[in-house]
């Protein structure tokens, strides 16, 4: 059984950071990546990076302060978040893909992600 596992959410002032983790089992990814959805707003795509040779794509709204990574060992990928803001705020999903895309717009729609986790809570106080 498949399972995404996300952890590291809560509430923080601005200017702080975070860290997100998201855990696999059950298999591999090709790609693992982060939504967010504000409130009363659609999912939006935050950044995706391939299992294979370690490429990322981050959306501009978060470039210079989100960083993605992952461990292969632990089968992990993680969204480090520094120099938080207010519009941050939002369920943060993970989101993790079997197959592959060719650029930025690909890797940003949910259609390409086949599983998901349950969503972690970032509250960002100003």
């Amino acid at each position: 059984q498949v399972q995404l596992v996300e952890s590291g959410g809560g509430l923080v002032q601005a200017g702080a950071s975070l860290r997100l983790s998201c855990t696999a089992s059950g298999r591999t990814f090709s790609l693992m990546g982060w939504f967010r959805q504000a409130p009363g707003k659609e999912r939006k795509f935050v950044a995706t990076i391939l299992w294979s040779g370690g490429s990322i794509y981050s959306a501009d709204s978060v470039k210079g302060r989100f960083t993605i990574s992952r461990d292969n060992a632990k089968n992990t990928v993680y969204l480090q978040m520094n120099s938080l803001k207010a519009e941050d705020t939002a369920v943060y999903y993970c989101a993790a893909g079997l197959g592959t895309c060719s650029d930025y717009e690909c890797y940003s729609r949910e259609y390409n992600y086949d599983y998901w986790g349950q969503g972690t809570q970032v509250t960002v106080s100003s």
